[in-house]
């Protein structure tokens, strides 16, 4: 059974560790302070698992980074970027910045001309990072349910590797899987996380997921 360890405790993290549960993985969850872990674990059954950011590095075969994207160089520090080493790290996060939304629409820390998983790939050269997940709500992220067919999950990454391990994962997961290329491509992925929020900001609708429609 594979093992996966997730970075973060939030609700990104809690989805996915629910889901690959239900997939048939066993999972730790992780946090600066497990004891807040505690009813996660409990609900979460017998393959559930909490631990510090090291351990939860430790224990993967595949690592989820499910923390801030301000925070994820440094979790990834706390973690020991030396239990990344060689493994595939499916990085949903996004580099949004602390100031609010200007009429719904978010602001980020990067530009367009670098990405938060390039700056990530770039310290990290050893983590076989793929960007996934960082376009929709977490309520969607396992089994979404739609009239008009399964929703499109849009990843990039350096290693082909990696990224046929991710799919493999998002495929079981209900997603049909586009893959856009080397981490060059999160300049146009991480900000399909504006344009997915703003009819949550202005009108309070989350439950919406994109579609790529071939001719």
């Amino acid at each position: 059974m594979q093992k996966i360890g997730i970075i973060g405790s939030g609700a990104v993290a809690r989805a996915l560790g629910i889901g690959f549960i239900e997939k048939g993985y066993k999972v730790m969850l992780s946090s600066r302070d497990v004891q807040k872990l505690a009813d996660w674990q409990e609900q979460a059954g017998d393959h559930a698992h909490t631990g510090s950011f090291e351990e939860a590095a430790r224990f993967g075969d595949l690592i989820v980074l499910a923390v801030s994207g301000r925070g994820a160089a440094e979790a990834i520090e706390l973690a020991g970027p030396q239990n990344f080493k060689g493994k595939t790290v499916i990085d949903t996060t996004n580099p949004i910045a602390e100031t609010p939304p200007q009429d719904g629409v978010l602001r980020f820390f990067t530009t367009l001309e670098e990405s938060l998983i390039e700056i990530l790939q770039e310290r990290f050269p050893e983590i076989h990072f793929v960007k996934a997940f960082n376009s929709v709500g977490n309520a969607l992220m396992v089994d979404p349910q739609f009239k008009d067919g399964k929703p499109t999950m849009f990843i990039c990454g350096n290693n082909q590797e990696a990224k046929k391990e991710v799919s493999a994962v998002l495929d079981s997961f209900g997603w049909e899987v586009e893959d856009m290329g080397k981490a060059t491509a999160g300049r146009a992925i991480e900000p399909l996380c504006i344009l997915w929020c703003i009819p949550g900001f202005l009108q309070n609708q989350w439950s919406h997921a994109f579609k790529l429609l071939k001719h």
